[in-house]
């Protein structure tokens, strides 16, 4: 998945860097970049399908939460503190299990950002996480022929998604945006936690 996301990255930054909220990413980068450093040096020693599980899990309880706020209108930004925890998380769930998506989410989500800013300062945010992947998946063996093959034959479609994604961003109200967001972290939740079901059956046989 990395080449092709590297594509997605570059294609996503050319065309929504400006967008970005350059103080949101001085605050969450670093601590980003800490957890993917963190998941190249646990790699060895975790099970991604677990990893992915529990990402599943707390999408799930974060779409939750984020229902139950907004219904009893008690919807408020998290501590900055907490941000750099879950843009951590982000970074290492990212690394090990290709997951990142939803921690960092459920940061961002609250601060009433617009759609476009939401979805450039995401973009920019992995990209930066996906280029320190680089290196440490080289070295992991988890660059190979197949996965440049792959990258290839999907790599046309990637240009249409990125035009797709900033002309919806640039034109959907702010509440719609949420409301697909949090669809979108029930459906990733239940599928990593679907996917994840054989490797948790095995942990508990063994």
């Amino acid at each position: 998945l990395l080449p092709l996301l590297a594509l997605l990255d570059a294609l996503g930054v050319a065309a929504l860097l400006r967008q970005a909220d350059r103080t949101l990413l001085g605050r969450l980068l670093p601590a980003g970049l800490a957890g993917t450093l963190a998941g190249a040096a646990l790699f060895r020693w975790v099970a991604p399908a677990l990893v992915a599980g529990l990402v599943g899990v707390i999408s799930l309880v974060f779409a939750a939460l984020r229902v139950f706020a907004l219904q009893r209108g008690a919807a408020r930004a998290l501590s900055p503190g907490l941000g750099r925890m879950l843009a951590a998380l982000s970074g290492f769930t990212s690394f090990v299990a290709h997951a990142g998506g939803p921690p960092i989410g459920f940061y961002l989500l609250p601060l009433g950002l617009e759609p476009i800013v939401f979805t450039a300062t995401l973009s920019v945010f992995f990209a930066a996480i996906n280029l320190a992947k680089w290196v440490p998946y080289a070295w992991l063996g988890l660059v190979d022929a197949a996965n440049l093959a792959t990258a290839l034959a999907l790599a046309p479609a990637v240009p249409i998604g990125v035009w797709l994604g900033v002309r919806i961003a640039r034109r959907i109200s702010r509440a719609w945006f949420e409301r697909i967001f949090v669809a979108g972290m029930v459906l990733t939740g239940g599928k990593l936690l679907y996917d994840a079901i054989p490797a948790l059956r095995a942990a508990l046989v063994t």
